[in-house]
């Protein structure tokens, strides 16, 4: 009686369904747990076929199934198992594994079968399915748009090179261009120079203001344009990568004299350049090309852009570490919204007017300076003049 009773209990409690069918295929005991799978009573199932429970073609095979196992005892699910569906009360269906067992009680057959739900797992596999349709999906999707990005930096690349290729070929052509008018210039204004000095000389003895008038205007657009292709081609041979410096050691107040002595030539009427020395040592190691057309360049804008009646300063001064060249006018100043693109190729000051100038000046001093591992400062106010201090390191 107990193990009647604990059987009882453990087919009550038992988490999978299950049901025992005679030789007939009618249902003879259901579970619980098989009840809530299907949704019946055990009243509405006990005694009917199996079948109520199998949806179409199951529900009008099994019979002929059972049958035929009695005929041949060759089994399809009994014994085996397998994944079969079940039709629910409200007519709605659900997976789930079969496992049948037959059992001799009383000199008659017995069918157990066990139902374990497969609903969850079959969700489950779905979901993993949808997920990896998806991933699938994102990955062809990601792969297509990762060829389509490659196939465009191909063809970016082919641009660029073409690009670079033409550009190469311009600044080639640029070069050339700049190089030819260079030297093809100074001749003829070589000799228009020549010409407008011995003008001069002839006319002195007609003492005609005039005529020294117009000589002085022809002296002054000759320097104009010999100034122009000069920062052309210091312009052309720096982007070419031809400047290098040849440093050689010079007295900095000799040179320094000699600069102020030329560039006075060229003053304004009434202007002075004043040059002026700080520290016992005189000896510096540079490139004396370079720091002379730096020099040049500041002092000819010193002078440019200063009035007649005026002075200039120029100062050296050598100390433990450093040697430091100060250029400064009393001119018409930088504006301060021009002083952060002062150093830009072609850019001009917006308060130049008509002053000649190409712009270049100070981005060639700038150049020539770090190629000389020194640095260039100024301070500018507008009408009262700007000072330039350039610093090298002594070595």
């Amino acid at each position: 009686m107990e193990s009647a009773a604990l059987l009882k209990a453990i087919i009550e409690n038992a988490i999978d369904g299950i049901i025992t069918i005679d030789e007939r295929g009618r249902v003879e005991s259901i579970n619980p747990s098989a009840c809530k799978l299907f949704q019946y009573e055990p009243e509405e199932v006990i005694g009917n076929n199996i079948a109520m429970l199998m949806p179409p073609p199951d529900r009008e095979q099994h019979d002929e199934y059972i049958h035929r196992y009695q005929r041949t005892g060759h089994a399809h699910i009994i014994g085996i198992g397998r994944e079969v569906t079940g039709l629910r009360k409200d007519g709605s269906r659900f997976p789930f594994r079969l496992g049948v067992s037959e059992v001799q009680f009383s000199g008659r057959k017995i069918y157990t079968g066990f139902i374990h739900d497969l609903s969850r797992e079959k969700e489950a596999e779905e979901r993993l399915k949808d997920y990896a349709a998806n991933l699938e999906f994102q990955v062809e999707e990601r792969t297509q748009s990762l060829k389509d990005t490659v196939l465009a930096l191909q063809k970016a690349k082919e641009e660029v090179s073409q690009s670079l290729e033409k550009e190469k070929e311009l600044g080639q052509l640029k070069s050339r261009f700049v190089s030819m008018a260079s030297h093809e210039f100074r001749t003829p204004l070589s000799s228009i120079q020549l010409s407008a000095i011995l003008i001069e000389r002839y006319a002195e003895q007609f003492n005609n203001p005039n005529i020294t008038k117009h000589v002085s205007k022809i002296k002054s657009s000759v320097n104009n344009l010999t100034s122009i292709l000069n920062d052309f081609l210091s312009l052309e041979r720096l982007e070419a990568g031809k400047v290098e410096p040849q440093h050689t050691a010079f007295d900095i107040v000799k040179f320094a004299e000699e600069i102020t002595e030329e560039m006075q030539l060229v003053a304004k009427q009434n202007q002075n350049i004043i040059y002026q020395h700080t520290g016992t040592g005189s000896m510096v190691t540079l490139d004396q090309v370079l720091l002379k057309n730096c020099i040049i360049n500041l002092i000819g804008n010193a002078i440019k852009y200063s009035g007649e009646d005026s002075f200039i300063e120029f100062n050296s001064e050598i100390t433990a570490d450093s040697l430091i060249v100060v250029i400064k006018d009393n001119g018409i100043g930088i504006p301060e919204s021009d002083q952060k693109h002062l150093f830009e190729a072609f850019f001009r000051a917006h308060n130049t007017g008509n002053i000649p100038g190409t712009g270049l000046g100070l981005n060639i001093v700038t150049r020539y300076v770090e190629l000389m591992n020194g640095k260039i400062e100024f301070e500018s106010q507008v009408n009262q003049g700007t000072s330039f201090t350039i610093t090298f390191p002594i070595v």
